[in-house]
């Protein structure tokens, strides 16, 4: 565009004035702390949400260095950009202001009645009043899975009540995508996960325009854990990008058969790590290439085992479960989703006595999970099946690599202090008050063992329900104003155009309700369980940056001479005890069929041992020992186990002198004898 030259400098200066008074009239709404209290923008859109917060949010670190804070470690900011555009309604931020932001899908007006999804999932019809923006009739709620949650506004009121994490998982599915009748665009989930991506910077400059310019706002997109220290530190939110989706890098399979490669995911991994990403699932709601899912349950399991046999060709499938882990009770309510089956396809019925995914982890799930431990990321758990878990904390334990996170309650609970010893952090599902009290409760002993902190994971504009109100008459009901929980803001009802949100009678209706979910949580369980979730952003950086710290191990027995007490006759192929120790997980050594065998390594020197790792094949042993000696003649046991279940075994302990390690087998867990396709022997 060409400019004019300015004829006369009065018609310039008219001018300047002119706009300056239109710019006042329509324009943002200074700010009327503007340069003083830095929390608040200099310029916010006009109109907009209230924030219904007043004070200044806690800085810096505590007496003992550590940083304060909620974590929400799982919440979908952007998903109304998956599944095809117009799953969820409404947007987070919109250019035009809230009016365009909060407002439903058109297909959803007049009264709701082709909120399909909404009656999928939940029953009923779905009717509902679609105006947002100002009344909000019937939405957002905390028992509607199709409305915006996360305004930014509202992301604001719950970082001024006291979070300074959020992780914004990209998420979406391109099977529900491809059989939900409406959608404006492509169902190819990387595109959408580009796309979410990229509006998740654009919403980081929207807020940071509302405070002056780049990197003045509150909404900070963080890329590794002293970044994010440091935004803590100054009273901000640190936001983490993490993925949530069913076939990440098209990994995923047809009748049991791969649809990615190695050089898929190692591409995928890069281009997710160059977005910002630095946690992800390997598999959601479907099974796929690299894992297999804990399964859904009630109308909503069958809905998604209709959406997995549709897009894989296979439906879940169960076997009875070996320990105390189990996977959830797979959903075999009736679901309108069924009709969407070729003629003649039933969804199967499922033994209530076999709630264990058959599928575990894959061996391209297993390189996958060791390429994001290459890239320092951290690996979610919560929807692997069993299978999948154990074998994926085998491989971490066996790295000592501490990058694991339960976000939202669903990984098996009995492997919570699994998780804590690996370094990892637990979040809990946002439950109601009373149940999310319970939960935290029951924990509690392993959280102070371990010294650490905790988490929610909100979930809002993901697929479920949250906190339904108490009711105003409840006898610890919230009463507003209150303190928020650092005792340095004040919270009062928070008011989005004609509406105005308490949690007594609205539940956790959207992401602004968690200040006054967070007070009606002390309320009902006292400060404890408040005091764990304020240490909650100290933990989940401890384990972020502990994970970026990780160094790899030295495989002292790599290459080092072994001998055994036999080695099982193969006319094929070798089974002597060197390839125990090859670095070649291929290979393997195999004993005779009978008890009372040993492989014995030397390490060439006498030096430090603290950790053996132990590979097994299917002859795996029950009952066997580590044992340690500097001359190979005097043995002392390090470690020992009588409940070997195979796979892959740690047997860490304190740090002893010796140059020789030997594997011990006592009672074999098979028939066959024993079996290792690789040993290692570690000094860290």
């Amino acid at each position: 565009m060409t400019e004019r030259p300015y004829r006369r400098r009065r018609d310039a200066t008219v001018v300047s004035l002119l706009l300056l008074v239109i710019a006042a009239v329509l324009g943002p709404t200074p700010s009327s702390a503007a340069g003083s209290d830095w929390w608040t923008p200099t310029a916010r859109p006009n109109p907009d949400s209230q924030i219904g917060v007043t004070g200044e949010p806690f800085t810096g670190t505590d007496s003992a260095g550590d940083v304060r804070g909620f974590v929400d470690a799982h919440n979908h900011l952007f998903s109304n950009e998956a599944f095809g555009g117009r799953l969820i309604c409404g947007k987070v931020f919109s250019e035009a202001g809230v009016a365009d932001a909060l407002k439903d899908c058109p297909e959803h007006y007049p009264d709701g009645t082709l909120a399909i999804f909404d009656y999928i999932t939940h029953g009923g019809d779905g009717k509902h009043d679609p105006a947002g923006w100002p009344t909000f009739k019937d939405w957002p709620a905390y028992d509607s899975m199709t409305h915006q949650a996360n305004y930014y506004a509202w992301v604001e009121r719950a970082w001024r009540g006291g979070q300074r994490v959020l992780v914004n998982d990209l998420v979406t599915n391109g099977m529900i995508c491809s059989v939900y009748p409406f959608k404006d665009r492509s169902c190819d989930e990387m595109t959408s996960i580009r796309l979410q991506a990229k509006l998740a910077y654009d919403l980081q400059a929207y807020v940071d325009k509302q405070y002056g310019g780049a990197g003045k706002g509150w909404f900070r997109i963080v890329l590794d854990s002293a970044q994010a220290r440091d935004v803590v530190e100054q009273g901000k939110l640190a936001v983490v990008l993490g993925v949530e989706t069913s076939e990440p890098f098209g990994c995923k399979q047809i009748l049991d058969i791969a649809q990615c490669s190695k050089s898929d995911i190692d591409k995928g991994l890069d281009e997710l790590y160059a977005l910002g990403v630095r946690s992800m699932f390997l598999c959601h709601k479907f099974d796929n290439a690299l894992c297999g899912v804990r399964f859904d349950e009630g109308g909503l399991g069958t809905a998604i085992n209709v959406g997995q046999f549709l897009s894989t060709g296979t439906f879940w499938q169960t076997e009875k479960c070996t320990g105390p882990q189990h996977d959830n009770p797979i959903g075999t309510a009736p679901s309108t989703a069924e009709s969407d089956l070729p003629a003649g396809t039933r969804v199967p019925s499922y033994d209530a006595n076999a709630q264990c995914n058959t599928r575990g982890l894959t061996a391209l799930g297993e390189y996958a999970a060791r390429g994001m431990m290459k890239r320092k990321m951290m690996l979610e758990i919560d929807h692997m099946s069993v299978k999948a878990v154990g074998r994926v904390l085998d491989i971490l334990q066996a790295a000592s690599y501490p990058g694991v996170i339960s976000s939202h309650s669903w990984m098996d609970l009995d492997w919570t202090e699994r998780v804590y010893a690996l370094g990892g952090f637990v979040a809990q599902y946002m439950h109601g008050s009373q149940g999310f009290v319970a939960e935290a409760q029951r924990t509690k002993a392993l959280r102070d063992k371990y010294g650490v902190g905790y988490g929610y994971g909100t979930d809002f504009n993901g697929i479920g329900d949250h906190p339904a109100p108490r009711g105003a008459d409840a006898a610890d009901k919230v009463t507003y104003p209150f303190r928020s929980a650092d005792g340095g803001s004040v919270i009062d009802r928070l008011t989005t155009g004609s509406r105005t949100f308490d949690v007594n009678t609205d539940g956790a209706a959207h992401v602004g309700m968690i200040p006054d979910w967070v007070e009606d949580i002390r309320r009902v369980g006292g400060q404890d369980v408040v005091k764990d979730l304020l240490r909650g952003a100290e933990s989940y950086l401890g384990t972020w940056g502990a994970s970026e710290r990780h160094q790899a191990g030295v495989n002292l027995a790599k290459g080092a001479a072994a001998t055994a007490s036999s080695s099982e006759s193969n006319p094929f192929t070798s089974y002597q005890p060197g390839r125990a120790v090859d670095g070649d997980t291929g290979t393997r050594w195999a004993s005779d069929w009978s008890d009372d065998q040993w492989l014995s390594i030397d390490l060439g020197a006498t030096g430090l041992v603290r950790r053996v790792n132990l590979d097994w094949e299917r002859a795996y042993g029950k009952a066997y020992r580590i044992e340690l000696s500097t001359d190979g003649t005097n043995w002392q046991t390090a470690w020992s186990t009588t409940s070997g279940d195979g796979g892959l075994d740690t047997a860490s302990f304190t740090g002893t002198p010796a140059r020789y390690v030997r594997v011990h087998g006592l009672s074999r867990g098979t028939d066959w004898g024993y079996s290792l396709h690789e040993v290692g022997v570690y000094s860290s």
